[in-house]
């Protein structure tokens, strides 16, 4: 049997187009949704999913439960926004695997949706309402934001600086600064590539 080696290049191309559903309350906490929205732009790290269900609940998210609470025109923004940019993201109609997913009954839409759309992993803050056996006939990962992220970054630091940078500069920041906000919602991440920058957490 020939062994085929892969080449950089293509370990790249496969991950640009790892699929990844992303839970709304990702979508809902501006700072990581910023930093994973500009990782799924061109050229991208991931391919980002969602469906109109997690749309909604976002929107709801961000108008009641944010604090500060969100304008509505800004969450209709927000909602239009990703459909524009990102219009090969909507999952399609994945009502009939609804009764054949197992995992905790308000997020099996996530669930049925990862997988009609072909997703290889779920990100999300609660892990908890995605049991191991409720994925493994799937064969669907989940995993916190944080950790994905750290996944991203080992796979290709120089990508993830690049966009932290960018939003660094548009928010007048430095990056520790941003590092350090980004901390407490992902606070694993944070700390691993400050100290990869020689930085303390």
């Amino acid at each position: 049997m020939q062994l085929v080696l892969m080449t950089p290049a293509t370990r790249a191309m496969q991950q640009a187009n790892y699929r990844v559903l992303l839970d709304a309350c990702v979508l809902a906490n501006y700072g990581v949704c910023d930093l994973f929205l500009r990782l799924a732009e061109t050229p991208r790290q991931f391919v980002p999913l969602w469906s109109e269900e997690i749309l909604n609940e976002t929107h709801r998210t961000q108008l009641t439960k944010l604090n500060p609470k969100w304008p509505i025109e800004q969450c209709d923004s927000f909602r239009e926004a990703l459909k524009a940019s990102f219009p090969e993201s909507l999952a399609g109609d994945y009502s009939l695997l609804l009764d054949r997913v197992t995992n905790d009954p308000k997020d099996r839409h996530l669930l049925a949706a990862a997988i009609h759309e072909q997703a290889s992993l779920i990100v999300t803050f609660n892990l908890k309402d995605f049991p191991p056996a409720s994925l493994k006939p799937w064969s669907i990962a989940v995993k916190h934001p944080q950790d994905y992220l750290k996944t991203l970054y080992s796979i290709n630091p120089v990508a993830v600086i690049g966009r932290l940078v960018v939003m660094a500069d548009k928010r007048e920041r430095t990056l520790t600064e941003l590092l350090h906000q980004l901390g407490k919602s992902v606070p694993e991440f944070s700390a691993h590539v400050l100290q990869s920058l020689g930085n303390s957490a």
